[in-house]
């Protein structure tokens, strides 16, 4: 397993779901690992969780779209560790509806979380990784970046985008030992899916879509997480990784 021992990693939206998993990954690797989402609870079970199989880990409550709170999860990490190594940008919401349905306030929250949060965390947590001279940033897009997909069209701009920014930031921050990758998994079989795939004929449409015939399992995330995370991966930059059983092939 790839050994991050010493190293202090932030994951936002890890209160749940994929970013949960993703904490706990880091963790098992050995980093020290501070779990930021809105819900405080959710947060601290996440951290007691790590702290009971061994490992190091903060829970810092932060709204990823507000300036202020961002600072304060940063300045909370420095006080705490003293540094930051890497930096998993996986805050997201969804928001299903056909855009002529759709109102402007649901459309600006869905690109000021997916899109806006990725930007101000990337870029306060960018200030000391730039002037420590390494580091890593793995941004969460998604394989709807790269389809067209019905009543998703916030969610697919606002991924898209972040696969931009993705591209931008490798070449803004190459020069200062900073890399910055991006993950674009597909439907994976997580806690916040369970009830939909509890529906037979439901998960039967959604697998259907999917060339491998099934969900993936968070298993087969971690070890791409913990590649970009480690200096395996330090002559890469600006790429993504798309983690969805061919979907976005088809």
């Amino acid at each position: 397993m790839t050994d991050l021992t010493g190293k202090i990693a932030v994951v936002t939206g890890s209160g749940r779901g994929l970013g949960r998993e993703m904490a706990i990954a880091l963790a098992q690797a050995g980093a020290s690992v501070v779990v930021t989402a809105r819900t405080e609870p959710q947060i601290e079970s996440v951290a007691a969780e790590i702290v009971a199989a061994g490992g190091a880990a903060l829970a810092i409550p932060a709204d990823v779209a507000d300036e202020a709170s961002v600072d304060e999860l940063v300045d909370a990490t420095m006080r705490t560790f003293g540094r930051i190594d890497i930096v998993v940008n996986n805050s997201g919401i969804l928001a299903t509806s056909d855009l002529l349905s759709q109102s402007k306030a649901d459309w600006d929250r869905v690109i000021e979380i997916n899109l806006g949060g990725t930007y101000l965390v990337t870029r306060a947590f960018g200030r000391h990784l730039t002037a420590q001279g390494h580091g890593k940033v793995i941004n969460i897009a998604s394989n709807f970046a790269m389809m067209g997909v019905s009543h998703h069209a916030a969610y697919s701009a606002s991924k898209a985008a972040v696969l931009g920014f993705t591209r931008a930031m490798a070449i803004e921050w190459a020069r200062f030992g900073v890399q910055v990758n991006a993950l674009a998994p597909g439907y994976f079989a997580t806690d916040m899916n369970a009830t939909y795939r509890q529906d037979e004929e439901s998960l039967k449409r959604l697998v259907s879509a999917i060339p491998a015939r099934r969900l993936g399992e968070a298993s087969e995330l971690a070890p791409w997480l913990l590649l970009l995370a480690s200096s395996a991966s330090d002559f890469m930059t600006g790429e993504v990784v798309v983690i969805d059983g061919g979907q976005a092939t088809r």
